[in-house]
């Protein structure tokens, strides 16, 4: 550890990465889906709670499933994309927490704390969603991630025992580059940030 990636790492996880609307006719293969949620599931969380949980949709009948939650403009980007990755949050995460975190009893942290279930859960999450794009990225993928859907229908088609709750969605593929619009800029460190 304490190495620094050279240009070539940097661009593609971040300085030349885009996200993607259009993609290829490639496939994604099960055994790269593999090969990322072992990636993105070694990012930090609070107390190691891991939270996230993926559901990668491939098939035509579960497309059709995640269709019918779709913003309009989210349509042919997911429909068309070899993968959309939905990541969700275990409402119940802290039962795994005696396993996950087993030196403290973190379970009892969050048990009967419906606003700290709730806050983590959605917070780690977001950050394994986060790692999810990394992970994809460093594996030669493209992602388009999205908030574009209802909650409520795509929580019933995907997750209807109702303990996961739908955070974000991600198409993942390769994607076609002559589909992009012009880079949007960002703010310089003066506007976002400062060093107290």
């Amino acid at each position: 550890m304490g190495s620094i990636l050279d240009d070539t790492a940097l661009d593609t996880l971040f300085r030349q990465a885009r996200s993607h609307n259009g993609w290829l006719d490639k496939p994604v293969t099960d055994e790269q889906l593999r090969q990322l949620y072992d990636l993105l599931k070694m990012g930090p969380t609070s107390a190691n709670a891991c939270p996230g949980r993926f559901v990668f949709v491939k098939s035509a009948e579960a497309k059709e499933k995640l269709n019918a939650s779709l913003a309009e403009g989210n349509i042919e980007k997911s429909m068309t994309a070899p993968v959309v990755a939905i990541i969700g949050m275990d409402m119940e995460f802290y039962e795994k927490l005696p396993f996950l975190f087993p030196h403290t009893d973190a379970r009892a942290w969050f048990v009967g704390n419906a606003e700290k279930i709730a806050q983590t859960a959605f917070r780690d999450s977001t950050l394994q969603g986060a790692y999810l794009i990394l992970a994809a990225r460093s594996l030669g993928l493209d992602c388009g991630p999205m908030s574009g859907f209802d909650n409520d229908k795509l929580d019933a088609a995907f997750f209807p025992d109702g303990k996961v709750k739908s955070n974000f969605i991600c198409a993942i593929g390769y994607g076609d580059a002559s589909k992009l619009h012009p880079r949007g800029p960002r703010l310089d460190f003066d506007e976002a940030c400062r060093i107290a």
